[in-house]
């Protein structure tokens, strides 16, 4: 099986686009995932994929995390925290009861650490949701490798 077409047949499953953040010692880190679902309502859990060769890989583990849910005006910071640095405003950190997010997010989850589970050469992080805040705004969302937004994707239906 050729990975790139795999991946490219993944790519055909429309997403919303998260950047997950943490603290560790050395500071405030975040990176950008569409590999994020809700697992269950009671006790509510959700689940990130995280690649082995990131530094968010180990970052974290064992570490309480939010996935902050990014709106349709926020690609700069997704592509910032997916490893292409954009000349932008300052990144605003609001510091939560159990981990750091983003300021101006679409959506915030923040949780500590349920569960870890391999997942080839990804780790699924588990969550336990502590607290979330959500608003009505468009959602930035991501297919076959473009960046559009829930309401284009809305306008089309």
């Amino acid at each position: 099986m050729d990975p790139r077409e795999f991946r490219n047949c993944m790519g055909r499953f429309a997403t919303g686009v998260t950047v997950v953040t943490c603290s560790t010692e050395n500071g405030n880190h975040g990176i950008t995932a569409n590999s994020f679902t809700s697992v269950s309502l009671d006790p509510p859990l959700v689940l990130v994929s995280i690649d082995r060769k990131t530094k968010a890989f180990h970052h974290m583990k064992d570490n309480s995390f939010t996935v902050n849910i990014l709106t349709s005006s926020q690609e700069e910071v997704a592509l910032h925290f997916a490893g292409r640095p954009q000349e932008m405003e300052p990144i605003e950190w609001v510091n939560g009861e159990h981990a750091v997010r983003l300021s101006e997010s679409l959506a915030y989850i923040e949780c500590t650490p349920w569960a870890e589970y391999d997942g080839g050469d990804h780790i699924l992080y588990v969550g336990l949701v502590r607290n979330f805040q959500y608003t009505d705004a468009d959602a930035l969302t991501y297919y076959a490798g473009k960046f559009g937004s829930s309401a284009a994707q809305n306008a089309t239906v």
